[in-house]
């Protein structure tokens, strides 16, 4: 299982997995907002389309999701513009981490990234200084367990071969999950090839990979995932990515 899966393995199972809706709605919103900066049109612009799928499967009310469309395109003015930026740092024991925001105050979120890092034992970086460990990846997901976990009907062979065939680098299964990764490149068109393949998937992104991943012992990697999901639980931030290598003790330990 990778690493992908197995944090959301153990976000699922501490029911950490954002209870609060109205926090997942503005995250969603922005990312909405953002991605409507080029073009409202969800057939032209892919990066919406997958924005309101994720917000749709959130149930977002429609006029929240039509709103932001429209604020985001520049049809709707409210005057706040929503800033998309990345940050880098080292957590506990030298893991990369990359900390992907959406916000309307940037130093309210250096701010809140640095007190983090800094009670964590990490430290924030210079642009450029950790993001040369990872890659952008295609990240296509279909869950095989479901939110009561239960088993769901996923066939790993039927979708392995239909990602292959529509261009995927790569196709790792799991008890929990089916993940397929691509190039930046094929995102779409091996997205598209699986729909059209009969196979929706429940997660559909880009995202970063790291290059390689480093081990620690189980109790030093406890110390870096805490910092995970503290800094996931800030409001401005959208995703977290690290180099750490999960094992199957630090999931059932941490959850």
């Amino acid at each position: 299982m990778s690493g992908h899966s197995k944090w959301s393995t153990i976000k699922r199972k501490k029911g950490a997995a954002d209870a609060a809706k109205s926090k997942i709605f503005t995250r969603l919103a922005r990312e909405i907002q953002v991605a409507a900066r080029s073009g409202a049109d969800l057939t032209s612009n892919f990066q919406l389309r997958l924005a309101v799928d994720r917000a749709r499967a959130e149930n977002m009310p429609k006029d929240n999701i039509e709103r932001s469309i429209r604020r985001g395109a520049g049809l709707e003015k409210d005057g706040v513009e929503i800033e998309e930026i990345t940050y880098e740092g080292y957590g506990p024991h030298g893991i990369a981490i990359l900390v992907e925001t959406l916000t309307d105050n940037r130093n309210r979120t250096i701010s809140d990234l640095r007190r983090l890092f800094t009670r964590a034992g990490g430290a924030l970086g210079e642009p450029g200084s950790v993001a040369w460990q990872f890659a952008q990846k295609g990240y296509i997901v279909f869950n095989r367990i479901d939110d009561g976990g239960h088993p769901r009907p996923i066939d790993p062979d039927e979708i392995f071969f239909a990602a292959s065939d529509a261009g995927a680098d790569d196709v790792e299964v799991s008890d929990d999950a089916v993940e397929v990764y691509t190039e930046r490149s094929n995102f779409a068109a091996v997205n598209q090839g699986l729909e059209t393949a009969g196979f929706r998937p429940d997660q559909a992104e880009l995202m970063m990979v790291p290059n390689s991943t480093l081990e620690l012992p189980t109790d030093d990697a406890l110390a870096v995932l805490g910092l995970v999901e503290a800094l996931e639980e800030l409001d401005d931030v959208t995703k977290v990515y690290h180099n750490l290598e999960l094992t199957e003790d630090m999931v059932a330990q941490y959850a």
